[in-house]
């Protein structure tokens, strides 16, 4: 496979354009072509024989949509095909107040979450950072008519999630990378606060991203409040306890100042009666820190069952009566298999 270009960033692609004989001003027009979810061949302010050099060495376009779906609720799923063939997704979800893209960081993911389709093949491979910036980019070109700003900057998706397949943490540096880039004031320059990074609780790259200095949303897959019952559905427990998680979570809190975030999928018969209601709150009361309570998406390929909107609003009413700051998240893009990891899974099976 060739290198991804949207890997690098500005300084780093003005130097390779120098190194190949070009003229300085041409690295802001490959760069901003890039940015705008160009293929290289597209870019028309650049030369023939220029982008063909480019290509010999870089992918034209490392990820490319493959399908599109679309939800009554005005949510869009994407099949997105990569340079050699993979296949991933990602969601755009529309609100008032902007467009929320959620990416994907690897192929496949080697969690285990009983709950998500991403695991069921197991880890294919980690995605570059130029890749995971791409599935924004190529979203962006599609939705051009709803920009917001001007030139370089102009771009439909306002928010991002880092919570399609994968587990960002698990491909720290690859992830790290794409969160400058996109951040940065020559690129898509989107403010990290309008950032989510999911993790199921990697606790040493928890410490290691609040040393980074990029005050994002921290989210954490919680959803059990003791470590036993945790381990029935999610593997990476046996190796860090929710002790250790929120520890690092505190830590988080003092390096940048940003309260972070719980998902806690409800799951019957498993998770979440008066007693988990009780427990929750005596694990989280008093910490600046918000609960994201998730009626589960339904993986054909498991046995667990998502709970009725009755139980899942009576326990919502608990935690805010016992003093948690929750909410229950709106349901979208269930008719087209909003979950992570539900579509590429039933293309492969097909």
């Amino acid at each position: 496979m060739k290198k991804i270009l949207q890997d690098l960033n500005f300084a780093q692609t003005e130097a390779l354009v120098l190194s190949l004989g070009e003229k300085k001003f041409r690295a802001k027009q490959l760069f901003e072509g890039l940015t705008q979810g160009k293929a290289i061949t597209e870019i028309s302010s650049l030369s023939k024989d220029f982008k063909a050099r480019l290509c010999e060495e870089y992918e034209d376009k490392p990820v490319k949509i493959k399908e599109r779906f679309f939800s009554a609720d005005g949510t869009e799923k994407y099949l997105f095909e990569l340079a050699d063939g993979n296949l991933i997704e990602g969601v755009l979800m529309k609100y008032k107040y902007g467009y929320t893209q959620c990416v994907s960081t690897q192929v496949g993911c080697r969690m285990g979450c009983k709950f998500c389709a991403s695991t069921l093949g197991g880890l294919v491979r980690d995605l570059t950072a130029g890749e995971i910036l791409s599935q924004i980019l190529v979203v962006n070109a599609l939705h051009k008519e709803d920009v917001q700003g001007s030139g370089a900057q102009a771009r439909a998706v306002t928010n991002v999630v880092l919570m399609g397949s994968g587990e960002p943490l698990d491909n720290y540096d690859e992830t790290l990378q794409f969160l400058r880039n996109v951040t940065a004031e020559e690129g898509l320059c989107i403010s990290a606060r309008n950032i989510s990074l999911s993790t199921c609780g990697i606790v040493p790259k928890m410490y290691k991203l609040a040393d980074e200095g990029i005050p994002l949303n921290l989210t954490v897959s919680l959803h059990a409040t003791d470590d036993e019952t945790r381990a029935r559905t999610m593997p990476v427990a046996k190796a860090y306890k929710i002790a250790e998680i929120l520890k690092a979570c505190d830590y988080y809190f003092q390096k940048t100042g940003r309260r972070y975030y719980f998902e806690y999928t409800l799951i019957e018969g498993e998770n979440c009666d008066e007693t988990h209601a009780e427990a929750l709150i005596k694990l989280l009361k008093g910490k600046p820190c918000h609960v994201n309570l998730i009626r589960l998406n339904e993986v054909k390929e498991r046995k667990l069952k998502a709970l009725d909107d009755k139980s899942a609003y009576r326990f919502l009413g608990r935690l805010e009566k016992g003093g948690l700051s929750a909410t229950l998240r709106r349901q979208i893009g269930v008719d087209i298999g909003g979950a992570c990891g539900q579509l590429r899974a039933s293309y492969l099976e097909e």
